[in-house]
């Protein structure tokens, strides 16, 4: 039940031990679900006790060792051998006794691997500073590294087989915003905005349904647009309010994010320019990607745009994104953003989404693209504008751009 055939998983595996080797590491434990999802196809909701894909250097297949309950999860959906897959009982959760990291390394004693050099995502959201304390005591004899974003970095440049995973992606996000942009509408509570986002991106489209992304809606509405990363409320949109949608769509857990913005009645000339301003920095942004070029140089091209219309934005402008589980589509390496020199390489996939938030209102217009051999494919296909909305009948549906998803 893999997505992927066992030959990739086989030249992904292959090439994170190529980075093992470099960085001096024979056992690399990794527990973002991300990167246990990519070297072993495991993909359960399971994240939220501890779990582990352990990988030896000079093994053939690495070790899964969870929940006992979602250790057929491993046998279902991972290419592993089922020796390979290996449960700790139910009396290691969330226990104030004994913690799953002692079974860990109990596990790696047994095998021989207690006093190898081991690297460990330090600094990841599913790595807590008890799993290290436990494992330091369990391995007194192992020498500790951190391999934040090891695995991470071996994912940034996708297979094809991946690329057509957030092309479908691509497809489910055009219909989850058209669907936000059509529900908007004064009267129209927020909640009921989301509900329809949601079933939208779970559903898919006819030909391939939707996974659950990895974050959920961000929709402020109001005064609220002055900050991106707030969801919904029982509030209800009101005439002459700016809403801000950022979406994704997911498949396979691979995602294509997009933000739009949307203007309920005549806009300000704030807004109005602002959204003009953020649009005329996307183009120029997007015009000049290609391969060997810098992240850096993207943003710089942005900065520059914008300038000549007097704004300017201190955050970063984009992230290398693709697989991932929640709280975050983002893949924690690569950002468009000054002093970052990493190199656009073609299959590289990137959220560009250069938002600008001021104290009492905000724009975002952002699109998901692959670096190609010669430029960038922007992955979704939605109209690029402020959405502007005068006062209609909410049921009646709007149909800004009718070949979305065709």
């Amino acid at each position: 039940m893999s997505n992927f055939s066992h030959a990739e998983y086989k030249q992904r595996l292959m090439r994170t031990k190529e980075r093992m080797a470099k960085e001096g590491i024979d056992v690399l434990l990794v527990t973002d679900p991300a990167n246990m999802c990519y070297l072993s196809g495991y993909d359960g909701w399971s994240f939220y006790v501890h779990q582990m894909l352990i990988v030896i250097i000079d093994e053939e297949q690495p070790l899964w060792i969870g929940r006992g309950m979602d250790a057929n999860v491993a046998k279902v959906t991972s290419w592993l051998y089922h020796d390979n897959i290996i449960p700790y009982s139910d009396d290691y959760v969330q226990s104030t006794t004994k913690h799953p990291m002692d079974f860990v390394a109990n596990i790696l004693t047994e095998i021989g691997q207690g006093k190898r050099s081991i690297g460990v995502e330090m600094d990841n959201y599913y790595f807590t500073a008890k799993c290290y304390i436990q494992l330091q005591k369990g391995l007194p004899n192992a020498s500790f590294q951190d391999s934040t974003n090891l695995v991470n970095w071996v994912r940034i440049i996708k297979s094809d087989a991946e690329i057509e995973y957030m092309r479908r992606a691509a497809r489910i996000v055009e219909h989850a915003m058209q669907v936000g942009v059509n529900s908007i509408a004064s009267g129209v509570r927020e909640c009921d905005v989301a509900a329809k986002i949601y079933e939208t991106q779970i559903s898919g489209t006819k030909e391939f349904g939707g996974d659950y992304p990895a974050i959920v809606p961000l929709m402020p509405a109001g005064k609220k647009t002055s900050t991106p990363h707030m969801t919904w409320s029982e509030d209800k949109y009101e005439k002459g309010m700016t809403a801000i949608l950022e979406l994704a769509g997911c498949y396979k857990r691979y995602h294509s994010p997009m933000a739009r913005t949307v203007h309920l009645g005549k806009p300000t000339d704030k807004v109005k320019d602002l959204a003009e301003t953020v649009i005329e920095g996307i183009n120029a942004a997007i015009d000049m990607i290609k391969p060997g070029i810098a992240c850096e140089e993207v943003e710089a091209v942005w900065r520059k745009t914008i300038e000549k219309r007097g704004f300017k934005k201190d955050s970063r402008i984009g992230y290398s994104m693709g697989l991932n589980y929640p709280p975050d589509w983002g893949e924690h390496t690569a950002s468009l953003r000054q002093g970052d020199k990493t190199i656009l390489q073609p299959n590289m996939t990137f959220h560009l989404i250069p938002g600008v938030w001021y104290d009492d209102f905000g724009v975002e217009l952002s699109e998901a693209f692959r670096v190609t051999e010669t430029g960038c494919e922007v992955l979704a296909n939605f109209p690029r504008e402020l959405f502007v909305k005068e006062e209609i009948d909410p049921i009646e549906p709007l149909f800004f751009n009718k070949n979305v998803g065709a």
